[in-house]
C-alpha cells in the first residue's frame, strides 16, 4: 500500500488548523480524505469549497440528502472507503 505523509491534527498551524477545526467541527474528526490533501493547504482548501457547493448549495433543485447519497454510491462505485 502506498504511504502518503499528511499533517497529524495535533501538528497542524496555521492555514491547516483553521480548516481542520472546522473539519472537526462538521464531522467531529479530521477524516482520511482531508489528511490526505493536507501537505498542500492550497488543493485542500478547493477540495473542501467544491464538496461543499456541492453538497449543501442552499440553491440546489435537489435535496441535501439526495445529494449525499449520491457521492456515497459514486464512493462506494469507485470503491473508496472514504
Amino acid at each position: 500500500m502506498a504511504w502518503i505523509e499528511t499533517v497529524d491534527p495535533a501538528a497542524a498551524e496555521g492555514r491547516i488548523r483553521k480548516i481542520y477545526d472546522a473539519a472537526i467541527g462538521r464531522a467531529g474528526r479530521v477524516y482520511g480524505i482531508v489528511r490526505l490533501m493536507s501537505i498542500d493547504p492550497s488543493i485542500l482548501q478547493a477540495s473542501m469549497a467544491l464538496y461543499s457547493a456541492v453538497t449543501t448549495a442552499k440553491d440546489s433543485p435537489l435535496p441535501r440528502w439526495f445529494r449525499e447519497l449520491v457521492a456515497v454510491e459514486v464512493s462506494k462505485a469507485n470503491d473508496c472507503f472514504y
